[in-house]
């Protein structure tokens, strides 16, 4: 084990470099923590030695916790989590209190953390024990707590140590959001002491050793007539504090993530009472999350098979194929927010819109992104430069020659798209895939335009382009796997997530979002409180209620949508009942926020409003049914949907399931994803729910084949699908 090494100059300075071999970011692990301890001890053990530096010998400190501590911990039970983490706060109080005299608070040991770039969970708590913290001034490091976005929170003493640092209200941001700031916010918010070159960090934190005094090292909360800043609970101000932290808290996360609730009871609980038994506080409430199922659901979701898909989990194994040039036809929001994405990254983009005027105003769109990140500092204006430089913006069909990739992004119309593939096939080289950026339009039908279907693939971007991060790529019935590969190794290169389906009409998300936003209408035309169908909706988890995602999308393309899928299906068409009330919002002029006016009423700025109060009088209030069945009704429109993707072959990874229902259309991040939330109420439980549906409102929430399968073998979908992608 040398995840850490420790060294001692000649003036008494030990330096514990953190270096986790064979990785590019360093993680901590169990037996690491022990070696740590040990160097510790050695270095306040020796005479010799005045100080400790610790840094990284990597550019980043360190990632945060390797995910198989947590495994494991989970896997042991209460009693082994609990006892992990207070060995962890053992560790790293010894680090705080460094061999000074428990009375006197004298005869410590200075101890510097030196971060060199990024420090995230476990690389913030880590510094947060020590007497200061120096980080280099590298604009692109991160700093930050981000363990609430993954279901848990921090858990090695970060909790307790940035609240007593800065006060219950000043902490928020970074415990409760997960906020990261580069080094000099991070300074400017009291999170970190220094920032300094990157070249002069070492030095300067062997200078602060050196000069260091008794004083320095005592933390505040070890001195006496501590006051926690802003207020502790018993106090007018601190009780203030927390009775709106709670209230915001319930507010944003609706109660449904149990990490958010554990965090604020630690924190407030932990305030009452002196530093140590705080952190025995601290590490309940984190044994409690660890062993909720949303907290394994969002950690598997939303960091490890995120993860494994941004590697490349489900890539072909074919060569190398990253993007040189690219190619993007139509110049509209979604062609000019790809062209953007792709020049960021050092990309050489060719813009193509049929007026020369359209093909300037998509590459003006790259520019008004980048002057807001001017605006933000997180842009300077030689990147502006730059990256506009990358894009050429013509009608020009000849310059795509040398391209490599093309996506097409042009008017949800298969002649219009067969005419723009004839086009580009006859610019660009044998070797060039063409991708369509369609939403609903199957990948296998287009392709029969093209001279070359197994270079023809789908890449569905979803809107906006710089904001999301899904991307869903399609394979065609004869698509092959240099095009897929090309298809993956392009969204890796734009940093955004990849999730691989097979050729259907909606694909996945649009498949499993559609009925979302049908069964909400199906319940205004029913005489179901809107109110209550939007509230249902987010006190479950989700981002947006039907109605509001329905005028975020825009009414209009629902109608076609609808108009489009009906032409196709025939009389197999399930949702005429929907289709009355959209078409009669659409025939009041009313398309959504596009237009200010939809399901929800908008002012003469765009922001939104109330409920649209002509609703109630073409739609009368009849009597509302039990909040739970409303749920029932929104949670298994999607979830059952997903269930007959991966039954029909069109979802083969249940990862991508799950990450793609989260990233894609905002799916109860809390549950881990569709198929998560399956496992974590039992395929019993979800088919007694679907008959209850079925015997209320009708054959649409019949429970599929697989998923009645499960449930009489007592099954679960990773325990059976994640199995048999393992082998």
């Amino acid at each position: 084990m040398t995840d850490f090494t420790m060294t001692t100059d000649g003036d008494g300075v030990a330096t514990i470099t953190w270096d986790v071999a064979a990785k590019s970011m360093n993680v901590m692990s169990t037996a690491a923590f022990g070696l740590l301890s040990d160097l510790v001890d050695q270095a306040l053990a020796d005479a010799a030695v005045k100080g400790i530096i610790i840094t990284s010998g990597k550019k980043d400190f360190a990632g945060g916790m390797d995910l198989n501590v947590i495994a494991e911990m989970r896997a042991g039970g209460a009693q082994t989590i609990f006892d992990g983490v207070m060995t962890m706060h053992k560790v790293l109080r010894k680090i705080e209190l460094a061999g000074m005299d428990p009375k006197t608070k004298k005869g410590g040991k200075p101890i510097v953390a030196a971060l060199p770039g990024t420090a995230l969970g476990i690389g913030l708590e880590l510094p947060l024990s020590c007497h200061r913290i120096i980080a280099a001034d590298n604009p692109k490091a991160k700093i930050g707590l981000p363990e609430i976005m993954v279901g848990i929170f921090p858990g090695a003493g970060g909790t307790t140590r940035l609240v007593r640092k800065m006060g219950a209200m000043m902490a928020a941001p970074f415990l409760l959001e997960g906020k990261l700031s580069d080094p000099k916010s991070a300074k400017a918010a009291g999170l970190i002491d220094e920032v300094v070159a990157p070249d002069q960090l070492l030095a300067r934190a062997k200078e602060w050793v050196l000069a260091a005094k008794d004083a320095d090292l005592v933390k505040p909360w070890d001195d006496k007539g501590y006051k926690m800043p802003g207020g502790a609970p018993y106090n007018p101000a601190g009780f203030m504090t927390f009775v709106g932290a709670s209230a915001m808290v319930l507010g944003k996360t609706m109660g449904v993530y149990p990490a958010a609730k554990a965090l604020l009871s630690a924190v407030y609980e932990g305030a009452l009472v002196p530093f140590d038994v705080a952190l025995r506080i601290e590490a309940r409430w984190f044994t409690s999350v660890l062993l909720n199922p949303s907290s394994s659901a969002m950690i598997r979701s939303l960091f490890i098979n995120k993860e494994a898909l941004e590697k490349g989990a489900n890539r072909p194994s074919v060569a190398d194929q990253s993007v040189k040039k690219l190619g993007v036809i139509g110049a509209g929001m979604m062609g000019a927010g790809i062209a953007y994405v792709a020049a960021l990254t050092g990309i050489e983009v060719v813009l193509i819109d049929a007026a020369q005027e359209s093909a300037d105003r998509g590459k003006a769109h790259s520019a008004d992104l980048l002057d807001k990140g001017i605006q933000r500092r997180k842009v300077t204006a030689e990147k502006k430069t730059e990256v506009l430089d990358r894009i050429l913006a013509t009608t020009d069909y000849a310059a795509l020659a040398g391209c490599d990739l093309v996506v097409e992004a042009v008017f949800e119309d298969p002649k219009v798209k067969a005419e723009v593939t004839a086009k580009v096939e006859a610019a660009v080289g044998a070797e060039c895939i063409y991708a369509s950026n369609t939403s609903t339009l199957p990948i296998s039908m287009l392709a029969k335009a093209s001279a070359r279907p197994e270079q023809f693939i789908g890449i569905h971007f979803f809107s906006p382009v710089d904001k999301m991060n899904l991307v869903e790529i399609i394979r065609g019935k004869q698509t092959g796997d240099v095009a897929v590969a090309k298809a993956l190794d392009f969204v890796r290169a734009i940093r955004k997530t990849p999730i691989v389906v097979n050729d259907a009409r909606f694909f996945y998300a649009n498949r499993c979002i559609i009925p979302y936003i049908n069964e909400g209408i199906r319940m205004v035309a029913e005489g179901v409180e809107p109110a209550l169908i939007e509230n249902a909706a987010k006190l479950v988890g989700m981002p947006l209620g039907p109605l509001q995602l329905v005028d975020e999308t825009s009414i209009d393309l629902g109608v076609k949508i609808a108009k489009a899928t009906k032409a196709a299906m025939g009389e197999a068409y399930p949702d005429g009942a929907v289709d009355v009330v959209l078409f009669w919002m659409a025939d009041q002029g009313r398309m959504g926020r596009k237009s200010n006016s939809g399901f929800y009423a908008y002012d003469s700025a765009g922001k939104r409003e109330d409920l649209w109060e002509g609703l109630a009088a073409q739609y009368p209030h009849g009597s509302d049914p039990e909040l739970t069945t409303v749920q029932h009704r929104l949670l298994m429109a999607q979830v059952l949907e997903a269930v007959r993707a991966l039954e029909d072959g069109v979802l083969t990874d249940i990862r991508e399931g799950d990450v793609g229902a989260i990233l894609g259309w905002g799916f109860a991040p809390w549950s881990g994803g569709p198929f998560s939330w399956l496992d974590i109420i039992g395929a019993p439980r979800a088919v007694e729910i679907c008959e209850k549906l079925v015997a209320g409102f009708g054959a649409r929430f019949e429970a599929p084949a697989l998923l009645r399968e499960m449930a009489a073998k007592g099954e679960s979908f990773y325990g059976r699908f994640a199995a048999q992608k393992a082998a």
